[in-house]
C-alpha cells in the first residue's frame, strides 16, 4: 500500500467517525425521551449545539490516534483507544456546553446515551470489518494437520495457518497433554485428546501432517512426542524451543522439521549473565581458532555482550572469511580485528598480544580429530601442547586478566594422542594459574552436536547418500551438548573461575551412538534396518566405549553456577613439566614420534597406549536392526 492509498483510509476513517457523531448525538436524544418526539426546543438546541460537539469529539478522535490503526486489524488496543476517546470527547463537550448553556436545553442523560452509542458506532464497523476480512481469509486448501499443543503457540499457529493464503497446512484437530484442556476449543477446533492419543487421531481425522507446538516443553518431553509421531509413519514438524525462537515469539514461519539438537539438546541454561557481561563488557577479547564451531559462536556470543575490541585469530583462511563476514553483517559498530596465523607461531602470537593488549583470551583452536591424530602425534603435540604453552606464557607475560583453555573429556584416562595432548595443555594452564597473577581458568566438556569432524554430519551425507551408517560399535555412548549452550557455559565459567582451576561442564547422560544413528534417519524419512542399513565397523585406534569428565583423583566440588563443577585436579610438579615441555620440544623439532609417545606417556601415566583399547576392532556387520536404548547412565 502507497502513501496515497494509506492517507486515503485514513480520512475515509475519520470521514466515517465524523458521521457518526450526529447520528450519535441525536439519536441519545431520542432515546432520552423514550424513541418519541421531543419538544422543539430541544431538536433545536441539539441542532444549535452539534457543530461544537463535532468540532470537540472529532478533536478527540485524531488526538487519541484512532487512524494509526488499520480496520483490518481492529483489537483489544483499538476498542481501548476508542474508549479513551469519546470519553475524553464525552467530558470535554459537556464542560464546554455547561459553560456556554449551563446544560439548558441539553439533558445529562444525553451525554451518557451519546457516549454509549458512540463506542457503538465506533467499534462495531471496525470488529464487523475485520470479522468480514477474516471470514474471507479462512481457507481449507493444504495439508489436513493435528496441532499437537494447545497453549499460546498453538493458538498462534492455528490462527495463521487459517488466515495464510500461502499456509501448506490446514489445521483439523488438537492434541494436549493437559486434561483441562480436552474438549476445549480454539478458533473452532476442538481438542480431541492427549498426546498418547496421537495415533487414534490420526486414524479417525485423516490426518497429514502432524505439527508440534510446544516450544516451551523439555526435551524429555519433546522425545517422547517425537516417538509417538514417529510410530503413525507420518511427516512431522515442529516449532523450534524458546531459547531458540527468540524469546518464545513464534509464527507459522518458525515451522521446520525436527532437528537432533530438539531430541539430544537438554533444558535451557539459567546463566548470570550480569557477572558474564561483567567479565567481557568494554574489555578486549582474543579467541583463537575463532572460524571454528566453538570459537564462532564465542564470537557471535561475546559481540553481544559489549566488548572494546575482538580479535579473531583463526589458522584457516575460508573461516576466517566466513565469521568475519557475518559478525560484520550481525554487528557492524563491533570493533572486529580479523587475524589470519597459527597458534604455533610464537612471533605472530606476541605480536598480537603486545599490540592488542587483550584482557580476556579463549583458547579454542586445536587438533581434536582422534584417528587422525593418531598416527600424527607431532602435529597434536606441536598445536595442542606447545600452541597453548606459548599462547599461555605470552598471556601471563603482557598482563591479560582472563585465560580460558577449552579442553575435552578425552583428556581424562586417554586412550590417544588427541586426549593426552589434551590433557597435558591442561597441566600447562595449571601450573601457570599457581604462580601468574592471570587467571588460568579450563573447561572441560564432552562432544558438541553439529560441530566440524563431529559424528552427525558423517551420518548425514551417508544417509544422503542411500547408506549404509557406520557405527564402530554398538554399546559405544558419548556425552552432548550443543554449539550455544557449550559456549554460554564456557563464558559463565570464565566469569566464576578463580584461576589454577579445572571447571567441568554438566553433559547430562551420555547417549549411545547407535540411537543417534537411528533418529538421523527417521528424521530424513527412513527407517534404519529397511531403508537404510546401519553397519557395525569395530572401534578405531585410540577410540573408548565411554568418555568420562573427570579421573577418580578428582573429586568434584560444587561452584555458584549448577552445571559447573570444580575438578579438584591432582597437582603438577612443576620442574617434571618444563622439562618434559623442553624435551618435547626438542622430540619435536626432529620429527622424532617414537620419543614424543614416551614423553607424553611419562607425563600422563593414566594414558592407554594407542591402539591397545580394551575393545578389540572387529570385522564390519550389516545391522540386525532392533531399537537401540536412547540414554545409558554413566
Amino acid at each position: 500500500m502507497n502513501i496515497l492509498d494509506r492517507l486515503r483510509n485514513r480520512w475515509a476513517a475519520f470521514a466515517h467517525d465524523l458521521l457518526m457523531i450526529p447520528i450519535a448525538w441525536l439519536a441519545s436524544y431520542w432515546l432520552r425521551f423514550n424513541l418519541e418526539s421531543f419538544p422543539d426546543t430541544h431538536w433545536w438546541e441539539a441542532v444549535y449545539l452539534l457543530p461544537v460537539v463535532m468540532i470537540l469529539q472529532g478533536g478527540m478522535f485524531w488526538y487519541f490516534g484512532l487512524y494509526r490503526g488499520i480496520w483490518r486489524f481492529a483489537s483489544l488496543p483499538d476498542l481501548v483507544r476508542i474508549l479513551k476517546a469519546v470519553t475524553a470527547g464525552i467530558a470535554l463537550t459537556a464542560v464546554i456546553i455547561f459553560l456556554a448553556t449551563r446544560l439548558e436545553g441539553a439533558p445529562r442523560s444525553v451525554f451518557v446515551l451519546d457516549g454509549i452509542l458512540l463506542m457503538m458506532l465506533l467499534g462495531g464497523p471496525r470488529l464487523l470489518y475485520r470479522w468480514a476480512k477474516d471470514r474471507h481469509l479462512y481457507r481449507v486448501e493444504g495439508q489436513r494437520a493435528l496441532i499437537v499443543g494447545a497453549g499460546g503457540a498453538g493458538e498462534i499457529l492455528i490462527r495463521d495457518m487459517l488466515r495464510d493464503l500461502s499456509s501448506p497446512y490446514h489445521p483439523i484437530a488438537l492434541v494436549d497433554d493437559n486434561a483441562g484442556k480436552v474438549g476445549k476449543e480454539i478458533h473452532g477446533l476442538r481438542v480431541v485428546g492427549k498426546c498418547g492419543d496421537i495415533p487414534a487421531v490420526v486414524s479417525d481425522y485423516e490426518i497429514d501432517i502432524i505439527v508440534i507446538a510446544l516450544p516451551s516443553a523439555s526435551t524429555q518431553e519433546i522425545r517422547r512426542v517425537v516417538e509417538i509421531c514417529e510410530s503413525t509413519g507420518l511427516p512431522f514438524r515442529m516449532l523450534p524451543r524458546v531459547q531458540v525462537a527468540g524469546g518464545g515469539q513464534v509464527s507459522l514461519h518458525d515451522v521446520r522439521a525436527v532437528h537432533i539438537e530438539d531430541l539430544l539438546g537438554r533444558d535451557p541454561v539459567q546463566l548470570d549473565w550480569q557477572s558474564i557481561a561483567q567479565s567481557i563488557h568494554g574489555k578486549t577479547v582474543f579467541i583463537t581458532g575463532a572460524g571454528g564451531s566453538i570459537g564462532a559462536e564465542l564470537c557471535r556470543q561475546i559481540a553481544r555482550l559489549g566488548p572494546m575490541r575482538l580479535v579473531a585469530y583463526e589458522q584457516c583462511e575460508f573461516n576466517l572469511y566466513e565469521i568475519e563476514k557475518e559478525l560484520q553483517r550481525n554487528f557492524p559498530t563491533l570493533p572486529l580485528i580479523p587475524l589470519l596465523g597459527d597458534v604455533c607461531d610464537t612471533v605472530a602470537v606476541e605480536s598480537a598480544l603486545r599490540l592488542y593488549q587483550p584482557q580476556v583470551v579463549f583458547h579454542s583452536a586445536a587438533y581434536k580429530h582422534v584417528p587422525i591424530l593418531e598416527g600424527q602425534a607431532r602435529s597434536a603435540v606441536m598445536n595442542n601442547i606447545l600452541g597453548t604453552h606459548a599462547l599461555a606464557s605470552l598471556a601471563d607475560r603482557y598482563g591479560c586478566e582472563t585465560f580460558v583453555l577449552i579442553s575435552s573429556d578425552k583428556a581424562v584416562n586417554p586412550a590417544n594422542i588427541m586426549g593426552v595432548t589434551k590433557r597435558v595443555a591442561e597441566m600447562v594452564c595449571q601450573d601457570l594459574g599457581r604462580r601468574s597473577k592471570t587467571r588460568f581458568i579450563t573447561v572441560r566438556f564432552g562432544n558438541v552436536l553439529g560441530s566440524s569432524g563431529s559424528v552427525i554430519p558423517l551420518f548425514q551425507q551417508q544417509i544422503e547418500r542411500g547408506g549404509p551408517v557406520t557405527v564402530t560399535h554398538p554399546e559405544v555412548q558419548r556425552y552432548f551438548m550443543t554449539i550455544p549452550e557449550a559456549c554460554q557455559l564456557i563464558l559463565q565459567a570464565g566469569a566464576i573461575g578463580k584461576g589454577g582451576e579445572v571447571l567441568v561442564l554438566d553433559m547430562g547422560e551420555p547417549v549411545k551412538i547407535s540411537y543417534l544413528a537411528e533418529q538421523l534417519i527417521r528424521l530424513a524419512g527412513k527407517k534404519p534396518g529397511e531403508d537404510i542399513e546401519i553397519v557395525y565397523t569395530g572401534l578405531r585406534p585410540g577410540e573408548k566405549l565411554t568418555e568420562e569428565l573427570v579421573h577418580d583423583a578428582e573429586p568434584l566440588a560444587t561452584t555458584r553456577h549448577p552445571k559447573i563443577f570444580f575438578a579438584n585436579c591432582r597437582p603438577v610438579d612443576a620442574e617434571v613439566l618444563v622439562d618434559a615441555l623442553t624435551n618435547l620440544q626438542k622430540a619435536a623439532s626432529e620429527c622424532d614420534n617414537a620419543r614424543l609417545r614416551e614423553l607424553l606417556t611419562s607425563l600422563v601415566p593414566e594414558a592407554i597406549a594407542a591402539g591397545n583399547s580394551s575393545e578389540q576392532k572387529q570385522g564390519a556387520t550389516i545391522y540386525p536392526w532392533k531399537p537401540a536404548g536412547r540414554e545409558v547412565r554413566a
